[in-house]
């Protein structure tokens, strides 16, 4: 029997959401080499979920949902585009997910800007470019 709104017209069931577990969605997004890897960061309590700590790595992700967690010595801010069928190759797995925050980690450019260039490396130098250049005065 269909239930009727107050202006006659039949009520529409609310579309369920897909969803997927947390862990194998971080998995199946190539975030982590394993499941087992993801859940014992998300039982760590680094996750967060909606700006919410997260501690259930069965806890349902989903369309829209926003993932917050550090990796590689940055904070990654996810935005969840679809739920994974399977764990596929990167081009698939870049899919179900957008970066809300694309830029590199400061300390990495921090450190690339303070590394030697080769011609400040001294090894560019003709008289260390040889064996006998660099021993040659041990002799």
């Amino acid at each position: 029997m269909a239930k009727y709104r107050s202006d006659g017209q039949a009520r529409q069931a609310p579309v369920a959401r897909a969803t997927i577990r947390l862990d194998k969605w971080l998995w199946q997004a190539r975030f982590f080499r394993s499941r087992p890897q993801a859940c014992e960061m998300i039982a760590e309590g680094h996750l967060r979920l909606n700006g919410n700590r997260c501690l259930k790595p069965g806890h349902q992700v989903g369309e829209g949902d926003t993932l917050t967690f550090p990796q590689g010595g940055r904070i990654r801010l996810i935005r969840v585009l679809a739920p994974g069928q399977r764990r596929g190759p990167a081009y698939e797995a870049s899919g179900l997910y957008f970066d809300l925050d694309p830029q590199s980690n400061p300390a990495d450019a921090e450190n690339e800007e303070n590394r030697p260039t080769s011609d400040q490396d001294g090894w560019n130098d003709v008289s260390e470019s040889t064996a006998d250049g660099r021993y040659g005065n041990l002799r």
